[in-house]
């Protein structure tokens, strides 16, 4: 009996086992499909999710060309990007705010390897929490991290060929030990630009035409050093430090001017500028609970600095014409201080509350110097020179409330409060000088509803301030030719903009977004046509007179591009998508068409830096904005796998830009194909890329008033460019970087 009660034990035994094994069988083959079907592209509470470390493109290239094959961004010029081609960008690392300008992000970029990024989030409208402006959007890059100790590094080497040959390299390092992580990078190089313009401004009576070319050599060097230390399982402590040199001695623009036909003058600008930016970032960061509610605290300092000399020559090509000379220095020195303080508390039923307050106080010194010469030597034009000091403090306090009421719908509802109080003075001049201050409050709120597996729908609103940059406040001149400049404006306003959008995703590949965006005070660079009529002078400021005992008078018909406000503008867009892989992975697709329709309303009829000396006069042409329009924009990114070992690939990439309308005028179509071919080796990735094949990536705006008068600005900038880069991965590749944290001063950084 007892033999028959083991053998059934070891019968059932045996069956229980095979049950459990055949249980573990279907579990691990149901992981395994899971595991071939995970999502590469998904819409979370409000953001966009393209996770990189599970798709094929993200192998063997830079985190700049990933950007470009990532859903809703596009890059047109090779330099910056745009969410939904409209969308200006903000970048977040981690969830941190970067501490570099806009070049600056452009070279950090094009030196971390692809395979440094876990996933890549995209935030078309951006919570109270983002220190954002106007309709700006948020790329957050995530980067890859382990608890490994250990070092690894990334050395790139890279040369493009465009209208002069540039060669580039860069160096990074990460290291980490038990509680120390320490992360640093640096990188350098040449890049000389050639760019030709063609310029016409006039009306039916008179015509002005100018052509020429500019040539900038530029040297780069640019570098970070982050150190963070654990000082227990609940507390951080970090410390940043961001820089960037940029130094471009020797960059001229020669043009020659045409009136009415007839060859007028050559003028020549030769120009040295060098740019040096410095930023330092301390941050502390405690753990308050098991949850993953944390307290975060900054300061911040931001040193920027940058030098501008110029002389600027116009050569007589005509009988009756004369030479004249300027001298001008444009410095810009902007120190900004900077503190916030952050709290998430997450909650048990999903949760969280977020708080932060913030100041910030940035001083600003311009003191720009033109010098005319008179015939005999250089003399100080007290009318152009201005010794500009602006002053501005900005308190900001958000909160934010988000909750997930079921496995299908979530909320985010939120407000952000600002307080800005700002002074501009320009030195012995009383007359051009004002104080604002103005508190703005910018409600948000996102919901967000999961229809079923296969459908996702989301509404989104917020409300943003967009303040000029320091550098277009100051009241100095940037010259194309001594007669068609760009004049800055102290007086500009901060403008209000109101964002809404509605999107829907369809089995995580193919999506849809309406937007509609409003600016209310909206400012721009537009073009003023006028005559000057000035009183010849002596060397001692006197008028002087002809043998009939009458005024000696020059009249000169000018083009001034002003960046002042105009009035308000609306945007509806509408966005459809795909991105999808095929044929297991052999092919993937990122596809989008972007449709706007705009209306610009408003009119300059004034420029309010103008200053007049007594006996002068300024006659100005109205420029009326109304325009309604629309706009296009389409994308077609391919990336085809060519051999079974992954080691091959072959990027086919395509966007058109039909003729479009903005306040300036019209941007007529620009297109580029661009082609690449990409090997790795081991350790070692070799990539040949070929952009603009067809050399129609050419900006050639125009504008026509309904006065007759006209201008058109064409610059041929030669983007087709022919790139070999090497890149070589050593240590460890699976360490964690230094603890990336955000900078007190992020909402500055943009505006230098």
């Amino acid at each position: 009996m007892k033999a028959k009660i083991l053998i059934a034990a070891i019968f059932f035994s045996g069956m229980i086992s095979a049950q459990q094994t055949q249980k573990k069988t279907e579990e691990t083959k149901t992981i395994e499909e899971v595991k071939l079907s995970k999502k590469v592209f998904v819409k979370k509470s409000d953001r966009f999710v393209y996770d990189v470390a599970s798709s094929p493109i993200a192998k063997g290239t830079n985190s700049f060309n990933l950007l470009q094959q990532t859903p809703m961004l596009s890059s047109t010029d090779g330099k910056t990007f745009k969410i939904m081609g409209k969308s200006n960008v903000v970048f977040y690392i981690n969830g941190k705010r970067t501490l570099m300008d806009a070049e600056a992000i452009t070279e950090m970029l094009k030196n971390t390897p692809s395979e440094n990024i876990q996933r890549i989030e995209v935030v078309t409208v951006p919570g109270s929490e983002f220190q954002v402006e106007a309709n700006e959007g948020v790329i957050n890059i995530v980067m890859k991290k382990s608890k490994t100790n250990g070092y690894n590094g990334t050395l790139k080497m890279s040369n493009s060929q465009t209208f002069y040959n540039n060669p580039s390299s860069g160096i990074a390092l990460n290291a980490r030990q038990n509680k120390w992580s320490f992360s640093t990078n640096f990188n350098m190089g040449s890049w000389r630009e050639r760019e030709k313009y063609t310029l016409t401004n006039g009306n039916d009576t008179f015509q002005n035409n100018s052509l020429g070319t500019m040539d900038d050599p530029n040297k780069n060097y640019g570098g970070s050093v982050n150190i963070d230390y654990e000082i227990n399982k609940k507390q951080n402590l970090g410390f940043s430090y961001n820089m960037r040199y940029n130094k471009s001695f020797g960059s001229v623009l020669d043009m020659t001017n045409f009136e009415n036909g007839v060859l007028s003058n050559r003028t020549v600008n030769q120009e040295d500028a060098q740019t040096r930016n410095h930023n330092f970032n301390l941050n502390y960061e405690i753990k308050t609970d098991t949850l993953g509610s944390k307290l975060t605290s900054n300061i911040s300092y931001l040193w920027f600095n940058r030098d501008k000399v110029s002389l600027g020559e116009s050569f007589p090509l005509k009988a009756d014409g004369r030479y004249s000379a300027f001298q001008q220095a444009v410095p810009q020195i902007i120190n900004n201080y900077a503190a916030n303080i952050d709290y998430i508390k997450k909650f048990r039923k999903e949760s969280t509350l977020a708080i932060g307050t913030s100041y910030n106080h940035t001083n600003t010194d311009s003191d720009t110097r033109q010098n005319d010469f008179d015939g005999t030597q250089f003399v100080t034009n007290n009318t152009l020179s201005n010794h500009f000091i602006y002053k501005e403090n900005i308190i900001g306090a958000y909160a934010t409330f988000e909750k997930k009421f079921s496995d299908r719908f979530s909320a985010k509802v939120g407000t952000r409060f600002e307080a800005t109080l700002s002074t501009g003075d320009v030195v012995g001049k009383p007359d051009i000088g004002f104080e604002r201050n103005y508190n703005n409050l910018l409600p948000y709120a996102t919901l967000n509803y999961a229809i079923n597996d296969n459908n996702n729908i989301t509404y989104s609103f917020s409300s943003r301030v967009r303040r000029p940059g320091f550098g277009q406040l100051n009241p100095s001149r940037t010259y194309f030719t001594p007669n068609n400049y760009i004049q800055n404006n102290p007086f500009m306003q901060a403008s209000k903009n109101y964002n809404q959008e509605i999107n829907y995703m369809y089995k995580n590949a193919f999506y849809a977004n309406l937007s509609f965006n409003f600016a209310e005070n909206a400012y721009g660079q537009l073009p003023l046509q006028g005559v000057e009529t000035k009183l010849v002078r002596d060397e001692n400021g006197n008028p002087t007179y002809d043998a009939d005992g009458n005024l000696i008078k020059v009249t000169t018909k000018f083009l001034r591009y002003i960046r002042t406000n105009y009035g308000n503008n609306k945007q509806l867009g509408l966005t459809l998508g795909m991105n999808k892989a095929w044929f297991g992975d052999i092919w993937t697709t990122n596809y989008s068409a972007n449709f706007e329709y705009a209306i610009y309303k408003g009119s300059v009829t004034k420029d309010p830096t103008s200053q007049q000396i007594p006996g002068d006069t300024e006659e100005l042409q109205p420029y009326t904005i109304d325009v309604k329009t629309l706009n296009t924009f389409f994308q077609a990114n391919n990336m085809i796998r060519l051999s079974a070992k992954k080691d091959w690939y072959l990027g086919v990439n395509y966007w058109l830009m039909p003729t479009r309308e903005m306040e300036i005028g019209k941007l007529h179509t620009q297109q580029s194909l661009d082609l690449n071919i990409k090997k790795i080796m081991g350790n070692f990735t070799f990539l040949v890329e070929l952009n603009d094949i067809f050399n129609q990536n050419i900006d050639d705006v125009r504008t026509i008033q309904s006065n007759g008068s006209y201008n058109t600005v064409r610059s041929f900038q030669y983007r087709r460019e022919f790139n070999i880069n090497v890149t070589y991965n050593f240590g460890n590749q699976k360490l964690k970087k230094a603890r990336e944290v955000k900078s007190a001063n992020d909402a500055i950084r943009s505006r230098t």
